[in-house]
């Protein structure tokens, strides 16, 4: 009798765990002829895409498991703040019509660059498989995807789960006129119900105009992929977005590495530069920008004004959860960066 209930109990937990990771919101890995593109990738090799400049995950000799307790369980002080974050509700379907920005908290923004609306990584629902993990700060949790008004370009960086949210890339789906993603990442839009004519998929040093008046450069990152069991089966990316008023680099996750040399001497002239600063550990230090190095990418990029993101909303990694804006400042003032400091919900100008 008791061997029989330990199989039930295992069966239903088998069972249990093959339905989670096979809800939708897992999206599926690329197949047919969107697998046949990236096989032909430069960057794809034995089954997976790859840095150009190697980028071990992790750098400790910590388990994954052990990083897995820390992260569920290490709750150092000031990981989260005690008050609430300062955010303001914005009419987003009215804003000024003028280049600018306005940063809904870790890496989500919407760029309003020609009068044309640029959404990048938005994340309003889940920033994870499950809702009690990557809870969002008090106070910071005010937008929603009905919130967000026609789109011209919906940007994704990489497939993680704080960049790419199902609920809201499918809530806004007939908002979106064209999806613009790195290589393999168009398999999720695809599945979720975009029509293959709204998804423009890009490889590293690929270009598109995917609206009249914006071009794309599709530039690498150093980082990875995978929200599933598979990692790096599509690939990740920083984007410059070109328009007749101004240029906007949307760096995505990286950690520091020699391409942003490459691309600031490559675009001399970058307007704005928006780099990734927050969720660093010495654990993963080639896959997020460690404070240290903060300022050197943006001296390297050489972009005209910056700004950083990937803070304030979640606590991913265990610093202070304010660290990052002191990160921010130091970089102004000891490496002589023009930093443009925003206010969650708040419209800035550009540059």
């Amino acid at each position: 009798m008791v061997v029989i209930v330990v199989a039930c109990i295992i069966l239903a937990a088998v069972t249990a765990g093959v339905i989670f990771i096979n809800h939708p919101s897992f999206g599926r890995l690329p197949r047919g002829e969107r697998l046949e593109r990236i096989k032909r990738s430069p960057y794809y090799r034995d089954g997976s895409f790859h840095n150009i400049q190697s980028a071990p995950l992790m750098t400790s000799s910590k388990s994954r498991w052990e990083n897995m307790w820390n992260f569920l369980f290490n709750r150092p002080d000031g990981l989260v703040p005690e008050v609430p974050v300062s955010a303001v509700k914005t009419e987003l379907g009215n804003l000024p019509k003028e280049d600018l920005m306005v940063w809904f908290g870790h890496s989500s923004y919407l760029l309003q660059l020609s009068g044309k609306k640029i959404l990048v990584d938005p994340v309003f629902c889940m920033a994870s498989p499950v809702s009690f993990v990557n809870r969002p700060f008090k106070g910071i949790d005010i937008y929603a995807p009905e919130d967000i008004p026609p789109i011209d370009v919906l940007v994704i960086s990489h497939d993680h789960w704080d960049h790419l949210d199902y609920s809201t890339v499918k809530a806004i789906k007939d908002r979106v006129d064209k999806v613009v993603c790195p290589l393999g990442v168009g398999e999720y839009f695809e599945y979720w119900g975009y029509s293959v004519g709204q998804i423009v998929e890009l490889d590293w040093y690929e270009d598109a105009v995917p609206v009249p008046g914006l071009i794309f450069h599709c530039l690498p990152a150093r980082h990875f992929s995978g929200r599933g069991l598979e990692s790096n089966k599509t690939l990740w990316a920083s984007f410059l977005v070109e328009s007749p008023s101004l240029s906007v680099y949307i760096g995505g996750d990286s950690g520091y590495g020699n391409h942003f040399a490459e691309i600031g001497e490559k675009y001399v002239d970058i307007d704005v530069g928006i780099l990734e600063n927050g969720q660093y550990n010495e654990d993963w230090k080639y896959i997020h920008t460690m404070p240290e190095l903060l300022g050197k990418a943006a001296r390297e990029l050489g972009a005209g004004t910056v700004i950083t993101v990937h803070h304030s909303k979640y606590a991913l990694s265990r610093h202070r959860w304010d660290e990052p804006l002191e990160n921010e400042l130091r970089m102004a003032r000891e490496d002589s960066v023009n930093l443009k400091v925003l206010e969650i919900g708040v419209p800035a100008k550009l540059p």
